[in-house]
């Protein structure tokens, strides 16, 4: 199966208090891009974008299921608070509540996760998405949906495989748009 690379311009909306509620949204200069394939986007969304052409619109729900999941209270862990000092102080600029935080396990993998409590000892972390356990509406238009270049895959690759150094400028990319969670223009979101 090919590898398509998918450009879209989207506003995405979470149930809020009385209605909807906009909690992201790309310009049409800087839509979101992506190469199916690579599970770099939400399968549903992948699958509802891979047969729709350039200009078709789109309104689009995800169930939790489809999308994050449900909350797990699991995920919810303490941390002692001497993983966040730093020349023997706590790092106050950069652990505070709702600040989220690059963390690594045993294994390497590095993720990140919100600072929900700081006590004297432990510091609690949700590693929950932040949209876990909401329905996501997502409403846009497609902008371009080709088969992706041997170049684009193999800078995605690059990107996936940690060959960039983290970021795009090792692979002389740039930013795309400005939403970015982890992303940086090699076709991450979320």
């Amino acid at each position: 199966m090919e590898n398509r690379m998918i450009s879209v311009q989207y506003q995405l909306y979470v149930d809020g208090d009385n209605e909807k509620e906009l909690i992201e949204e790309t310009r049409e200069d800087q839509p979101y891009m992506f190469i199916t394939g690579f599970g770099t986007t939400l399968d549903a969304l992948e699958k509802a974008f891979i047969n729709m052409q350039p200009g078709e619109e789109f309104d689009l729900t995800l169930t939790p299921e489809e999308a994050y999941g449900q909350r797990q209270e699991e995920y919810v862990i303490e941390v002692a608070r001497e993983v966040f000092t730093i020349n023997g102080h706590f790092d106050h600029d950069n652990v505070y509540v709702d600040a989220i935080v690059p963390l690594q396990n045993e294994e390497g993998h590095r993720f990140n996760g919100r600072v929900v409590e700081i006590g004297e000892e432990q510091v609690k972390i949700d590693l929950n998405h932040p949209f876990a356990g909401q329905t996501l509406y997502f409403k846009g238009k497609i902008q371009e949906n080709r088969e992706a270049t041997q170049q684009e895959v193999d800078h995605l690759m690059k990107h996936l495989t940690g060959g960039c150094g983290g970021d795009c400028s090792g692979c002389g990319g740039g930013c795309d748009h400005e939403h970015h969670h982890e992303d940086c223009g090699c076709g991450h979101c979320h």
